[in-house]
C-alpha cells in the first residue's frame, strides 16, 4: 500500500472515472472519482489537492476514514467527507494537503 503522504494528484488524476470500493463497510460500496482539483501550495509534492467521489443515494457514508480499493491503486485509507446530494446520489470530497 502507498503511503498517503506521498500521494500526488496525478496518482489520482490516472484513476479520473473508475470505481473504487469502499471496503470499510459491509456490503462494500462503490464509488467513482469524479473530479480531482489542484487547491495550491502545500506540503506534499506537487502540491494540495481535493478528490470529489460519487456514491449511491443509499447508504450514505459517515464522515470518516475509509478504506478505498481498486485493482490498479491498491488499497488505500482515505478521510472522505460528504458535501453534496445529486440525482446520481451522494457525492465525497477528501483533501490532501
Amino acid at each position: 500500500m502507498t503511503h498517503l503522504q506521498t500521494l500526488t494528484r496525478t496518482d489520482f488524476e490516472d484513476h479520473l472515472n473508475k470505481i473504487f470500493q469502499v471496503l470499510s463497510v459491509s456490503p462494500d460500496l462503490e464509488l467513482s472519482l469524479v473530479e480531482v482539483k489542484p487547491l495550491g501550495q502545500g506540503a506534499r509534492e506537487g502540491g494540495a489537492f481535493s478528490t470529489l467521489w460519487q456514491g449511491p443515494s443509499e447508504p450514505v457514508l459517515d464522515q470518516s476514514i475509509h478504506r478505498l480499493y481498486q485493482k490498479d491503486f491498491g488499497e488505500q485509507d482515505v478521510f472522505l467527507v460528504p458535501v453534496a446530494e445529486k440525482d446520481a446520489g451522494i457525492q465525497y470530497e477528501a483533501v490532501f494537503t
